[in-house]
């Protein structure tokens, strides 16, 4: 059967290598970004999780398109790293507003447009994960990150009885631009493509086995 699955932070990387991953099987794809980048065979949708505007925008667009969502993947995200001394609340400011509450208030936003049987992925990153190693000059964008496990697990236990499916996964090294910048010169064992294939695949099927759980998917941390 095909679905429409929407993903954020599609104009690249991971988020690019999932659309792409997806259209190949046949599903429809509505690729958010910023810019509003078009991805082979998927519907552009201009995003930007740190504008409330541009958040009712795109959901004014999408109900006017009568779209249904039944896969939504939060992948888009930001990165901040500098020293712990160093971080201004700006750095605190941004990365929470785009790693955490920017994802809450879209899901938020799309309540009336998901689908029964709906699964809502987001992409945490294994610094957010409890237990996991942490790097320094990550404090900011770790710290988000967790905030946004947490809130998968809330909404599960909220949103669950309509129906709906919440799962995070906490993603450990793969080779994309910030994967650069927060480690130069490091070479990860997983390549977008491979992580775009099991993003695609948990997207479609995770809420079959999994509800409000938060899964590390790494090789390498980093």
């Amino acid at each position: 059967m095909t679905k429409t699955i929407l993903i954020t932070g599609s104009s690249r990387g991971i988020g690019r290598a999932t659309a792409l991953a997806l259209v190949a099987q046949g599903h429809r794809v509505i690729a958010a970004s910023r810019s509003g980048a078009t991805v082979p065979g998927c519907q552009p949708l201009a995003l930007d999780l740190t504008l409330p505007e541009s958040m009712t925008q795109a959901v004014s667009s999408l109900r006017a398109q009568g779209e249904v969502i039944d896969v939504l993947i939060n992948n888009a995200g930001g990165l901040v790293n500098r020293p712990y001394n160093m971080l201004t609340r700006e750095d605190f400011m941004t990365m929470a507003q785009v790693n955490w509450i920017g994802p809450a208030l879209w899901i938020q936003s799309l309540e009336s447009l998901f689908a029964p049987g709906a699964h809502i992925v987001n992409i945490s990153s294994m610094g957010g994960f409890q237990g996991a190693s942490k790097y320094p000059g990550l404090a900011a964008y770790a710290s988000s990150k967790a905030a946004l496990v947490g809130l998968t697990e809330c909404l599960q236990a909220e949103w669950g009885d309509r129906g709906w499916t919440f799962n995070a996964l906490c993603l450990g090294a793969v080779q994309t631009e910030m994967l650069a910048e927060a480690f130069p010169g490091y070479v990860a064992p997983t390549t977008p493509e491979t992580m775009g294939n099991y993003l695609a695949h948990f997207g479609l099927t995770g809420h079959e086995t999994y509800a409000g759980a938060v899964l590390p998917v790494t090789k390498s941390n980093p």
